[in-house]
């Protein structure tokens, strides 16, 4: 029998992290181990590596289940406060932020599941990629951030980003049909929503628990707050301009509220490809981790034998106007993807601690990006500092 792929999973507590532990177990060799459950037959996936920021409860709990070889606490204040003695013995503790970079270098890791919400991922993509590893990668603000650098590292030094966001594994997928020459559009689609057909009025009432009630998805709070003002497709505009190296104006994105489709590669003889599936994440994570394979699947599949309708339809530029935005920075680069993904983590972050209104969220972050000084080819440097003083800009904006 083959060896099991290793995979360290870096946020295994959040929502992506746990359905990726489930693919892990459904491979039947998250304790080198094989079972019967769906998907149990094919590439054999096993958990080397766990990290958590503060979770400690659950991340020992899926210590216990997948018996990983390190387990990282990237808060240490909350590692201390925590009692470990229930971790397994074969388990060495790892403690600190920089510990997600180590570990991802690790000649034993396989793949690197990036599944930290936020710029917080960075660090350690950047590290995997530098030491050669494959990337299933989950965190879109990599991308948007330094997605041109982290192309380039990527190609230096022999890395793989496979994603692992639905619409990118969608079009992943539908570009192997196809040249890079012979792509015309890219066509990402979103459910619209909460607030599809809510009003601009309307929207200026939104609390933080209808902001969080998404119709067909499970998600964090942060990324569902992003697919209520629809600031994820515009983030998703910008991590395909330098994924798939497709220019912005080739990108587009049309709202489709039953989640089946979950994007569309149209090629220049004006053939339509397009990836279905039930909206379930452990799709696209099992697709990444298993990559180039495929094996049987662990979500339920559509039913034929049923009729359902698929809707489509152009999003509404007013009542989402961070499109425009991700639009406008995924065209002119630079250092407009690291402003914008930091300051609407910064003002989704106000908007659930109840600083900020719903419809204040993309205004905070179109005035950052008009304050910051552009540079058109920045550092790695450059783009960590603007960060902070975008989150610092919104604070500032805040209390304006």
């Amino acid at each position: 029998m083959a060896a099991a792929k290793q995979i360290a999973v870096f946020g295994s507590t959040g929502s992506i992290g746990v359905n990726a532990l489930d693919v892990i177990a459904s491979s039947g060799s998250a304790n080198g181990t094989s079972g019967n459950s769906p998907g149990g037959s094919g590439q054999q996936l096993a958990a080397i590596a766990l990290s958590a920021h503060s979770q400690c409860d659950l991340l020992l709990k899926q210590a216990q289940q997948h018996r990983p070889r390190w387990v990282i606490v990237t808060d240490p204040a909350a590692a201390k406060q925590f009692d470990w003695q229930y971790l397994p013995v074969d388990c060495e503790l790892l403690i600190g932020p920089e510990a997600l970079n180590q570990i991802a270098a690790e000649r034993d890791v396989d793949v690197v599941l990036a599944a930290i919400v936020g710029s917080a991922g960075l660090e350690s993509t950047w590290s995997a990629l530098a030491n050669g590893k494959t990337v299933a990668l989950a965190n879109k603000e990599t991308l948007v951030m330094a997605g041109e650098l982290i192309m380039q590292l990527a190609e230096k030094n022999g890395g793989k980003i496979v994603p692992v966001d639905s619409e990118h594994s969608a079009l992943f997928q539908a570009l192997h049909a196809g040249k890079p020459s012979e792509v015309e559009k890219l066509i990402i689609t979103g459910s619209g929503g909460p607030f599809r057909h809510t009003t601009p009025m309307e929207l200026q009432q939104v609390t933080v628990a209808e902001a969080l009630n998404h119709p067909t998805w499970n998600m964090g709070p942060k990324n569902t707050v992003d697919s209520a003002t629809l600031m994820n497709k515009a983030l998703e505009i910008i991590e395909a301009r330098w994924l798939f190296d497709v220019p912005a104006e080739k990108i587009s994105v049309a709202i489709h509220p039953q989640s089946v489709v979950h994007s569309m590669v149209e090629f220049i003889d004006g053939s339509i490809l397009a990836q279905l599936s039930p909206p379930d994440m452990r799709m696209p994570i099992q697709y990444a981790l298993n990559y180039p394979d495929r094996v049987p699947g662990v979500a339920k599949r559509l039913d034929w034998t049923q009729a359902f309708q698929l809707e489509f339809e152009p999003p509404n530029p007013e009542r989402f106007p961070a499109l425009q935005l991700g639009a406008d920075c995924a065209a002119k680069g630079g250092t407009c993807g690291a402003v914008l993904s930091a300051a609407n983590e910064a003002a989704v972050g106000g908007f659930l601690e109840g600083e900020l209104h719903f419809t204040e969220i993309v205004p905070a972050c179109r005035s950052i990006l008009g304050a910051h000084n552009f540079e058109p080819n920045p550092s790695l440097e450059t783009l960590v500092e603007l960060d902070r003083w975008s989150r610092e800009e919104v604070s500032r904006w805040v209390c304006a």
